[in-house]
């Protein structure tokens, strides 16, 4: 028993030590230096009013001790114990990876030999790209497809349901969700893996930073934490039809219904711009996060976060959406748009007060 709890803390503390989670401890303390900075531009450069609006917007006890982020510290501890139970079930790339080896060793005739005919850097800089680009890409597609078919949408709204954001957000997933997603990451990561080695054989590597994919560890060195936040950082019109901004995912928890279903994407806003789903930053005007109209009376229960979505699943597989509390109405909306300019408030002067809506 004692193994396990042991176990159990280890695994709990071990995304923030670990370079490739997105807490890691490193990452946080970045965004934190990234937060400042901007607070206190926003400021003018005023030390005292910057230091003021920092604490007001990024230690404020109404965002990281509101009833929202109780819940997600809840979940993270749950969810903590069902992917341990589930973990070693789901996630065998290596496996898989194995299989589909041997399946392309038989369908094709024998190990292609293309490695020896290219220097290794390129082979490397090759695997490195489309093992964050594929990945990336899977994740835009599955996280759409979780906004568009009402089955999965009951499971995804609880991420949707959080009305504060803070880092850890980031953990509030149904774990039928996080297995889907587990199980995703498990059949493109394998697949690139199997076609990589079946072609390039032992020249086959990452580029890593502390042992993360060089891109993964710029993302999220850069900031990446600050989507889950109430700090707006954009990145501007040109670059954000390529690059996800802070801003543009806090566009998407917006209960505005303009920015419903935009912003899909993780890394790569890329995908938004050609699958019409994209939602550009812009200043002007205030958003608040949630789900409005759908979120049930106590959207932070446990009942509502792990129960009320299978309830509304069977309901769905039973042909009943209508009856799921709105659900149907909500997902009636999701479908591929043209890009949109959104509007979002990105920092220009301090604060007056408790300006921010959410």
């Amino acid at each position: 028993m004692d193994s396990l709890v042991v176990d159990y803390l280890g695994e709990l503390t071990g995304s923030f030590v670990d370079p490739k989670k997105r807490v890691f401890a490193g990452y946080l303390l970045g965004a934190l230096a990234i937060a400042c900075v901007v607070m206190l531009g926003a400021a003018g450069w005023n030390l005292r009013a910057g230091v003021a609006a920092s604490r007001r917007l990024l230690f404020a006890r109404s965002i990281w001790w509101s009833a929202s982020a109780r819940a997600d510290y809840k979940m993270l501890a749950l969810n903590q114990a069902l992917m341990m139970a589930l973990g070693p079930r789901l996630a065998g790339r290596m496996a898989l990876a194995t299989a589909l080896f041997a399946g392309l060793h038989t369908a094709l005739g024998g190990r292609a030999d293309a490695g020896a005919a290219l220097p290794a850097w390129l082979v490397v800089a090759g695997f490195t790209l489309s093992h964050f680009s594929l990945d990336d890409l899977s994740k835009y597609l599955v996280h759409r497809a979780l906004h568009r078919w009402p089955l999965l949408w009951a499971f995804h709204k609880v991420h949707h349901s959080a009305t504060t954001l803070t880092p850890l957000t980031v953990y509030r997933t149904h774990p039928l969700e996080a297995v889907l997603f587990t199980l995703r990451g498990t059949a493109v990561q394998a697949t690139v893996v199997a076609v990589f080695v079946f072609f390039f054989g032992n020249a086959v590597d990452l580029f890593t930073v502390l042992g993360a994919n060089v891109f993964l560890f710029a993302f999220n060195a850069a900031g990446a934490n600050l989507r889950h936040s109430h700090v707006r950082i954009g990145y501007g019109r040109r670059l954000e039809r390529v690059l996800m901004s802070p801003a543009q995912h806090q566009i998407h928890h917006s209960v505005d219904e303009r920015h419903h279903d935009r912003n899909f994407g993780t890394v790569l806003s890329l995908w938004d711009w050609l699958g019409g789903t994209l939602c550009l930053a812009e200043r002007g005007e205030e958003i608040r996060f949630g789900l409005a109209r759908e979120a049930p009376k106590d959207a932070n229960g446990l009942r509502a976060l792990y129960l009320r979505p299978v309830a509304e699943a069977a309901l769905v597989l039973r042909g009943g959406a209508g009856r799921a509390g709105g659900l149907a109405r909500r997902l009636a909306r999701t479908r591929a748009r043209p890009p949109a300019r959104c509007s979002l408030p990105l920092p220009r002067s301090l604060p007056a007060g408790r300006r921010h809506a959410c």
